[in-house]
């Protein structure tokens, strides 16, 4: 029965059950509530809003009292007042200044300028001071990609900054 139905309707077998039995709940709940279903009042409480609803009208007409305040005052300057929160003075942030072209000896420079080339910190700064100990001197500038922290990206942005003796 269910295949012949699966063919005319296109749906498969498990589609075709989950159908019937969808609309046989549908019509035994229909059959129950029209025969056996006795209640003639329903048990809803009449619940006045009204109390609620003069609170409410109460509390908007505040608030627009309080926006048109607002609103009236003189124009507000906003990007001032989001850095009046700020503590940070971004005037004295030290920017850093790139050195001259070929103007660092790899084998020879401080933590400190070598942290002034772009990308470089003091920490990478330090990894490079610690691999130049460990190779006693670089011979070339490629050697750098051996440096934790330092790829290919990094080192084609200090290259024309860096030179080796």
């Amino acid at each position: 029965m269910f295949e012949r139905l699966s063919k005319r309707s296109g749906l498969t077998k498990t589609e075709i059950k989950i159908l019937g039995f969808l609309i046989s709940v549908f019509i035994i709940g229909v059959i129950y509530k029209t025969f056996f279903d006795n209640q003639e009042s329903s048990p809803y409480l009449n619940f006045d809003y009204g109390e609620e609803d003069t609170k409410f009208y109460a509390l908007t007409s505040d608030s627009v009292s309080l926006n048109s305040q607002k609103s009236s005052s003189a124009n507000v300057d906003y990007k001032q007042e989001v850095l009046d929160f700020n503590t940070q003075n971004f005037k004295n942030i030290d920017k850093k200044i790139l050195p001259a072209e070929k103007s660092i000896n790899l084998n020879t420079a401080t933590a400190d300028e070598l942290s002034n080339l772009p990308g470089i910190g003091i920490k990478t700064a330090q990894n490079i001071i610690e691999y130049r100990h460990s190779i006693k001197k670089f011979k070339s500038i490629e050697q750098l990609l051996n440096v934790k922290n330092i790829g290919d990206k990094k080192l084609k942005q200090i290259r024309k900054y860096v030179y080796i003796d």
